[in-house]
């Protein structure tokens, strides 16, 4: 699979940005997730999930505790999903494209001070198991995604703001802890229908 599409190509050429675009790529990108990547990515406690369908386009918040998305092989990232709002724009748009782009980012800490990466793309295909080996290792997890890495490169990390995290969400299911319920559920609308 090419990294760059005849759009991407199109304003590389146009902007003065092929030579830049092409060096990068030649010096930075991969197929597989090595040690650095893969400790990176099981550190954070988030990411951010593009898929797109049609004229359907979503990207989401993925939360848990680090360590939530696990690197199963150097081709291969697994996550759980978790309940949510059920309308399933992630996981509809996968099933009719399972092309994603995944964006992991650390806020706490500048580049060149102790931090390898601060941000991480991954592109990919995904694919949604309601049984997976790995479910039973997740508290609250309905299902798992899979998705097989077909790129995988640092991002340039300017602009990212320095900020702190205060505290993990309360929302994070635990083993033998029930679960808190978010305000949305409660209205009555919606909640007559959970």
């Amino acid at each position: 699979m090419t990294m760059f599409n005849n759009g991407n190509r199109t304003l590389q050429d146009r902007y003065g940005g092929r030579a830049v675009a092409d060096r990068i790529v030649d010096l930075v990108e991969a197929s597989e997730i090595n040690d650095e990547f893969k400790e990176f990515i099981e550190s954070v406690p988030f990411f951010f999930l593009a898929t797109s369908a049609g004229e359907n386009t979503d990207c989401s918040f993925k939360g848990g505790e680090p360590g939530f998305v696990k690197v199963a092989a150097p081709d291969q990232i697994v996550f759980p999903d978790y309940d949510g709002n059920r309308m399933y724009k992630s996981l509809g748009n996968i099933t009719e494209n399972p092309n994603v782009g995944l964006l992991f980012m650390k806020f706490g800490a500048e580049e060149g001070q102790g931090a390898l990466y601060l941000r991480v793309r991954v592109s990919g295909k995904a694919v949604i198991h309601d049984d997976h080996p790995l479910l039973a290792e997740y508290p609250g997890a309905q299902r798992m995604v899979e998705v097989t890495v077909t790129h995988v490169f640092p991002n340039c990390p300017r602009y990212i703001p320095q900020m702190e995290m205060i505290a993990p969400s309360r929302y994070i299911p635990e083993e033998g802890k029930e679960q808190p319920t978010p305000a949305w559920k409660e209205i009555p609308p919606i909640a007559e229908l959970l």
